[in-house]
């Protein structure tokens, strides 16, 4: 179909462009360095010219080159600024708009799966999509009983061109990793690919989104819209309308980017303990800031197709971890993180070392309120990109467990867009709250205040 450019030949042809295009500039930037200039001057105009030319491939498609489009663009705040000024509108477009499919397309799609009298449904049904990404596009319209809805429509053949584009990305992921310093681009992808088949079930996502619906409900601060008819490869949701983070992060004010940074770390650790799910795609198109009825804003939240079940909540290890790390306990630390994987059996750290590598990243939480900044994001990740770096060396013998890759990727995430917001946020307080193993919890309350019954009794006898 014209509407989804997912047919092998076009869709390779264009992807396989970007390592010949890789090359070119290679041998482009080796003449630069014979004719004087030196390595770091052209090292950033390989890099500036190398997303040039991503980005415009990433943004004629969609499928799995969109949804790495989306992924890679939330790390744009580690971007060194010559290089992501030039693409940050490029970046924002990745996240909140696609060329959209034909409207005969929509219609065919609409009639298979909701029935030759689909349009029965509907009050109204606007052709015109409101939003397209990756796997799908979503259309304004009114349900039968007057409600506002969203509905979400699958891109025919969109699984398929997921695994497709996938694949062919994973081939060149050693040459898309000086994008992002510090960033290994391999295991991003491959945990993209593993998501597919849930994205991709929009069952899945209706029960997930559901579940946050219910759970948020009456919050002050989170809103998630009511599922209101799923069907395969159809979705109809209640229509919430708000300012898209990615309109906050171009033009928001300080007062709408610091609520919109301490809302969205709340949802971040806040859902997996209510909802024992984590929403696993933060890029700023899946949220919206909305105004409440007392002058402030709450958040929206979109796009349940991605998330992480975690019944429990998120592993109390985490909080306990990072509790351990800000009091200095470096040999604590050391030997959690072995039992958890994170440094394997036959690797050997300094755990001062290890400590004095967690620190620096664990910064927002040492204080009472911190402001991220791309320039904050910048130095972290230069920090671990500089092969001279002690940093550097002992980040390549650290490893993260396969149950922890999407927390980390959602964590990772979320801190790039609090980044490109420059917010200001109370993290501490939202781990505090939430984050289990952050806050030592007495085992009762007579202990905690140094007391016990016999005391007490011995009190009131006194008066």
């Amino acid at each position: 179909m014209s509407d989804l450019p997912r047919k092998a030949v076009t869709r390779t042809a264009k992807l396989a462009a970007l390592p010949l295009g890789f090359a070119g500039r290679a041998t482009w930037g080796l003449g630069k360095r014979i004719g004087g200039k030196s390595a770091e001057l052209v090292g950033r105009e390989l890099q500036q010219r190398t997303a040039e030319q991503l980005f415009k491939v990433l943004g004629e498609l969609k499928g799995g080159a969109m949804k790495f489009g989306q992924a890679l663009s939330v790390f744009e705040s580690a971007l060194p600024e010559e290089v992501a000024g030039p693409y940050r509108a490029a970046l924002t477009k990745l996240q909140e708009a696609a060329p959209p499919m034909p409207t005969r397309t929509v219609h065919s799609v609409l009639q298979e799966r909701l029935g030759e009298d689909w349009r029965d449904l509907f009050q109204e049904f606007d052709d015109k999509p409101a939003a397209a990404a990756s796997i799908g596009q979503v259309h304004r319209a009114v349900w039968a009983d007057g409600r506002e809805v969203a509905v979400k429509v699958q891109y025919p053949g969109a699984g398929e061109a997921l695994l497709s584009d996938l694949n062919q990305l994973s081939r060149f992921a050693r040459l898309l990793g000086p994008l992002i310093p510090g960033m290994d681009i391999k295991p991003l992808i491959a945990e993209l690919r593993d998501r597919v088949s849930e994205e991709l079930d929009y069952a899945l996502e209706a029960q997930a989104q559901q579940a946050h619906a219910e759970e948020f409900a009456d919050d002050p601060d989170v809103v998630v819209p009511e599922v209101v008819h799923q069907g395969e490869q159809v979705l109809v949701t209640e229509w919430i309308d708000g300012t898209p983070l990615s309109e906050v992060i171009a033009d928001g004010t300080r007062e709408q980017r610091d609520r919109a940074g301490q809302l969205l770390a709340r949802f971040l650790f806040s859902g997996p303990a209510r909802t024992g799910l984590l929403h696993a795609d933060p890029h700023p198109g899946n949220f919206r800031l909305l105004p409440d009825e007392k002058g402030g804003y709450r958040l929206g939240v979109l796009d349940f197709g991605t998330v992480d079940r975690l019944p429990g909540g998120l592993p109390p290890t985490i909080g306990t971890s990072l509790r351990m790390t800000l009091e200095g306990e470096a040999e604590a630390v050391y030997d959690m993180l072995c039992e958890e994987g994170f440094v394997k059996e036959s690797v050997e750290l300094d755990p001062d070392a290890v400590l004095d590598y967690l620190l620096p990243i664990i910064e927002p939480m040492l204080v009472d309120e911190f402001t991220f900044t791309r320039d904050w994001m910048r130095s972290q990740a230069a920090r671990v990109a500089d092969p001279r770096s002690p940093a550097h060396q002992l980040g390549k013998r650290l490893n993260l467990p396969p149950s922890y890759l999407l927390i980390h990727r959602v964590t990772l995430s979320t801190i790039g867009v609090l980044c490109q917001m420059g917010a200001t946020v109370r993290m501490r307080d939202e781990l505090e709250a939430w984050l289990p193993g952050f806050v030592v919890e007495p085992e009762d309350t007579d202990e905690a205040d140094g007391t016990d019954e016999t005391d007490e009794v011995a009190v009131e006898a006194v008066d």
